[in-house]
């Protein structure tokens, strides 16, 4: 795992659970083949999640 990783593998499994491509990821035994598309939208989920985070406090 790259060190310089700003994303838990927890959270990326949450949202790609929550994008229904968790199963995928599973199957190919790791992140190689999801799509640069579902890739952008794992982040852009996370960016929402962080945003929501900040505005809580």
């Amino acid at each position: 795992m790259d060190n310089r990783s700003l994303m838990s593998e927890n959270l990326k499994e949450e949202i790609a659970k929550e994008l229904g491509v968790y199963d995928q990821v599973k199957k190919d035994g790791g992140w190689g083949n999801v799509p640069s598309k579902t890739c952008g939208n794992i982040v852009s989920k996370a960016i929402e999640i962080a945003n929501r985070s900040v505005e809580n406090k």
